[in-house]
């Protein structure tokens, strides 16, 4: 695999008609500089906005991936996707001037084909691969899906697909490396659908670009020449439609035996570029679909996300501890002496924070409260649990830096035993609801097992005011 990061060498277009939407666009290729990433831009809208190619810009998986930011709306952004990673291009701007990539022959290629016109340009910074370390696991009991991500210095996808039908029935493949397989093997399998399907698409408003040369429609079931010619009516397909005698409709050939798990796995490779970041691992993949790769890719970010973290504030790294207070100094505002938390000793993003606060005879508050009784004040376990709170609001934004938690309320707070000098206080916040710039939170103090302080917070996150 590539080490250094690239981006193609000049710029190319193409136009064509939506899979789904069947409006015309002109997508075009820019090369991006280092550490830019993939982001799509809507240039026939105000402002241009960028659309970043990540995971929580995803608003939509009907029958393709869908991103959006504000009204600005991209469909169908796997096929595209998959040659970014296949080719492993990390920087690139996507230019379109409609709302859907153009759908070509329903794969990869033509895209493949462009880039590859355009030429690769090598550029200085180094790749930033999330290396999975540990065992990652999707189950989704309702539709039988498993995906998982295993421990692997490499990148290798396998995937299996059992739609429990004779007019398809079981296929598996893999990809097991990148620059020799890819563009071959997996970038020209055609995206597919049923015939017991092509109706019920018709009546939810998609496949309107779509046509018998785009997509491969597998007959699973028997319709004759008039419910034929009213189907293709329905469509928009202008040639003659028939049943075909090899299982495909119009006798269409495919380019491969197995060309529907192939193109199951070229979506799966583009939704994982949902992920925001090449990666090491081999990917298991059982009845994958838009909805479980895009959960999956979200689980995985996550894990991308926390890494970068550590990365970004472990100073030294230290057994048990995920931030330390140099760390912590450096995403709260908050200085002696009233920095009241000292360790992070459990991250999960956007889901929970674990902190910790050794309350030592030296706080400043202990000589006033009380006197020849030291107790830590209640409001101030509260500013704990809140402060704790706050580096895990923070860092689920791109720069918190630039940001500050204001808390506007708290509510159920009790506080159950004496804090005093000598204790470690172990500070649990859960994230409970998240809407644009208010935050819900849930925290608990604990010395040892024992619960000595809870409440429930309500957080704005503002802009701060004195950044440089």
């Amino acid at each position: 695999m590539l080490e250094k990061q690239h981006t193609i060498s000049t710029q190319i277009s193409l136009t064509g008609t939506g899979l789904h939407t069947g409006t015309s666009c002109k997508m075009t290729f820019k090369p991006a500089p280092e550490n830019y990433g993939i982001k799509f831009v809507r240039v026939d809208l105000n402002d241009k906005p960028e659309i970043p190619a990540n995971a929580d810009y995803v608003i939509d998986v009907s029958r393709g991936t869908t991103l959006g930011l504000g009204e600005a709306k991209v469909h169908t952004v796997e096929h595209v996707l998959a040659a970014v990673v296949g080719l492993q291009i990390d920087n690139l701007i996507i230019e379109l001037d409609g709302i859907e990539p153009p759908v070509e022959d329903g794969s990869s290629k033509p895209y493949v084909k462009a880039l590859k016109k355009a030429g690769f340009q090598k550029q200085d910074a180094p790749k930033d691969y999330l290396i999975i370390d540990q065992t990652v696991m999707y189950h989704d009991e309702d539709n039988q899906v498993d995906i998982v991500a295993l421990p692997l210095n490499d990148y290798r996808i396998t995937v299996m697909v059992d739609y429990q039908n004779p007019a398809l029935g079981s296929q598996h493949t893999g990809l097991f490396d990148l620059e020799k397989e890819f563009e071959k093997e997996f970038s020209t399998a055609r995206t597919f659908c049923f015939l017991s399907e092509v109706e019920e698409l018709a009546d939810r408003g998609l496949i309107k670009g779509g046509d018998i040369d785009n997509a491969v429609v597998i007959v699973d079931k028997k319709c004759n020449e008039k419910e034929l010619a009213e189907l293709s009516k329905k469509i928009g397909v202008k040639e003659k439609v028939t049943m075909g005698e090899n299982g495909i409709l119009n006798n269409k050939t495919l380019r491969f035996k197995n060309e529907p798990v192939r193109h199951k796995l070229l979506d799966l490779l583009g939704d994982l570029a949902l992920i925001g970041a090449p990666i090491k691992a081999q990917i298991l993949a059982a009845r994958p679909g838009h909805k479980s790769n895009v959960e999956f890719a979200k689980k995985i970010r996550k894990l991308y996300q926390q890494k970068k973290l550590e990365k970004k504030y472990q100073l030294v790294k230290k057994e048990g501890i995920v931030f330390d207070t140099e760390a912590i100094q450096k995403i709260l505002p908050h200085r002696y002496p009233f920095l009241l938390v000292d360790r992070i000793v459990e991250l999960e993003l956007d889901k929970k924070v674990v902190g910790t606060k050794m309350v030592t005879i030296n706080e400043p508050f202990f000589p006033g409260h009380f006197p020849g009784r030291p107790i830590m004040p209640g409001v101030l376990i509260i500013e704990s649990m809140a402060q704790t709170g706050g580096v895990l609001l923070l860092n689920s934004l791109e720069n918190p830096s630039e940001k500050l938690v204001y808390f506007m309320q708290i509510n159920n707070a009790k506080f159950r035993k004496p804090v005093v000098p000598g204790d470690l206080l172990y500070l649990e916040v859960y994230l409970k609801n998240k809407k644009s710039k208010i935050v819900m939170m849930s925290g608990k103090a604990f010395v040892g097992d024992i619960l000595v302080a809870e409440a429930d917070f309500m957080a704005a996150i503002v802009d701060r005011k004195d950044k440089e």
